[in-house]
């Protein structure tokens, strides 16, 4: 690992145990703080109420009449050295295509409205100006950069269902792009977007910041759990899944709208093991064998 030895423990009230593991977002410490928050889940403490993960940090509700905090540092602690020294360090998880229709007509005509006082380059189009910054020749090029490499799910947050996903490719590679100067009041919900080194997607509609890159046809958070895909749980993403775009025409677009309509769409996937060791030293050969896991 190429952490400092210890993470930093603070109290937040008398019900909140926050770890924060680095002070930047890197593979390391997302695989940290999700490798944690799966052995803290296993153990069942009685006592823990909500066990969030975050980019480079895990955050930890409890009752403290239940659970005193000494003995849920001690536990915390342990779990943050067992993760540490593992010879093996792997996440079971899956990886999911999601369909985007980018450079669309619902998030142009909405950028559209929030140019001047709002955006760096009025003149321009988010995409345009995803691709400047990024030293690449046009939004093509952009777009082609965004969706041929997968996106692990590092963070579930800021509103129902919203997961914010880091590239899977070296640092030097990694598409970034700063925030809108000023957010918008207004983002069409299932919009995919950039904002610095990480993608959201807008599970609904509402304010945000992100430069816009596209929609989604299907749903990632479903109160109703209508579809298939949310049997289980309302929302889609779950911290450590592996996410990879797939570009579609308005044609197909409509066509998956209209199978969530009907209730018979589902999101291709498949289970995976996420090792932190073979993503890191050839993150190209590690990312072919994610992908032909979607086709196998």
């Amino acid at each position: 690992m190429t952490l400092s030895e210890h993470a930093r423990y603070s109290w937040g009230g008398d019900e909140f145990l926050l770890v924060e593991i680095a002070p930047d977002m890197s593979l390391e410490a997302n695989f940290v703080a999700n490798a944690m928050a799966a052995g803290l889940e296993d153990r069942a403490l009685d006592g823990v109420v909500d066990i969030c993960p975050a980019n480079a940090s895990l955050l930890v509700r409890f009752d403290p009449d239940v659970l005193s905090h000494g003995e849920l540092e001690r536990i915390v602690r342990e779990l943050e050295a067992e993760v540490k020294k593992a010879a093996v360090q792997e996440l079971q998880t899956r990886i999911i295509e999601v369909p985007v229709w980018y450079d669309d007509p619902f998030t142009s005509e909405t950028e559209q409205r929030f140019r001047e006082g709002y955006h760096q380059r009025p003149e321009g189009t988010d995409l345009d100006y995803s691709a400047e910054v990024n030293g690449l020749a046009n939004a093509e090029e952009f777009i082609r950069r965004h969706h041929e490499t997968p996106w692990l799910v590092s963070m579930v947050g800021f509103v129902a269902g919203l997961p914010f996903l880091f590239q899977l490719t070296p640092r030097e590679r990694q598409l970034e792009v700063p925030k809108y100067l000023s957010p918008r009041t207004d983002t069409p919900p299932l919009t995919v977007g950039i904002g610095g080194c990480f993608t959201a997607h807008y599970s609904v509609r509402g304010a945000g910041g992100y430069q816009m890159l596209g929609i989604a046809p299907a749903p990632i958070f479903d109160p109703e759990q209508k579809l298939a895909d949310f049997a289980d749980f309302m929302v889609l993403f779950r911290t450590g899944d592996i996410v990879k775009y797939r570009p579609v025409d308005e044609a197909e677009y409509k066509a998956i709208q209209a199978e969530v309509e009907a209730g018979t769409y589902r999101y291709k996937q498949a289970p995976v093991r996420f090792s932190l060791a073979e993503a890191l030293a050839d993150p190209d050969a590690y990312n072919r064998s994610l992908l032909e896991a979607l086709d196998a």
